[in-house]
């Protein structure tokens, strides 16, 4: 029998988070809605960690110098209350609208012709268990002409371990943009999603940047849908940035000259 398609361990991560090192449940930069998203995403970083250099580690590499600034390569993009209403394969013509300038604009670093596997749909749907595969394939039928994939969770375990949904499967999405030459390391991807819990989470695991999209697909669209644990999310993220003060830190591949 299949298990069901619950994430305990992302609830529990989210309150142990919480609890323990309450910043690192912020996300890197916020956004309205994905259409916000711009193409260079590295300098709206820069900007708010203008301190923030290659780690020792990094300086040290013969093969891969760090680059310069913060360099966003890749893109794993959350579906549900991201790219389309929750549970639907339905896109906003907004959102598609600006998936094809991503992935057609001859200065994106997400272009279709110069940077083919720079942009990957993970899901804790599609894409997460075979009983959500006829969602995963409607999706890439819906984005064909932006060759834009849906990751497929690995089935089983490897090496011993379990795979699981997100935040806890950045390892396994790391080396599908690793064996396609997109990046060396974590912090040249930019994590994109509505949910702190899971999507920033999953940044924070993997070591990479997370982009919350704080109104989801849209105000209007999003507003009446958010279930429980989705409007804490926005009220806790409030309160910790502005009552307490406190800013999301850095990839641990990177760290500030203050230090």
């Amino acid at each position: 029998m299949n298990p069901p398609n619950t994430n305990l361990r992302a609830f529990n991560l989210a309150v142990q988070t919480l609890l323990s090192t309450p910043s690192q449940f912020l996300p890197h930069l916020t956004v309205p809605t994905f259409t916000h998203l711009p193409e260079a995403i590295g300098p709206l970083l820069e900007a708010q960690y203008p301190q923030v250099s290659p780690s020792a580690a990094q300086q040290n590499e013969k093969d891969h110098p760090p680059p310069k600034g913060i360099a966003i390569r890749a893109l794993i993009l959350d579906k549900d209350n991201t790219l389309c209403p929750a549970k639907t394969t339905s896109f906003p013509s907004k959102i598609y609208a600006h998936l094809h300038s991503l992935r057609n604009s001859p200065t994106s670093p997400f272009n279709i012709s110069s940077a083919p596997n720079s942009i990957l749909i993970v899901s804790n749907r599609a894409g997460s268990h075979p009983r959500y595969e006829p969602e995963a394939l409607e999706i890439e039928e819906r984005l064909a002409g932006l060759k834009i994939p849906v990751f497929r969770l690995p089935p089983g375990t490897e090496d011993g371990v379990a795979v699981e949904k997100k935040p806890f499967c950045g390892p396994e999405v790391l080396e599908w943009f690793r064996e396609r030459g997109v990046v060396q390391r974590a912090d040249e991807i930019a994590v994109v999603g509505d949910r702190l819990g899971t999507d920033v989470l999953m940044a924070k695991e993997m070591g990479a940047w997370s982009i919350w999209c704080r109104d989801g697909v849209g105000e209007d669209v999003t507003k009446g849908q958010r279930n429980v644990l989705e409007k804490m999310e926005v009220w806790v993220e409030r309160y910790l940035r502005e009552s307490r003060g406190l800013k999301a830190p850095a990839p641990g591949d990177f760290k500030s000259r203050s230090d």
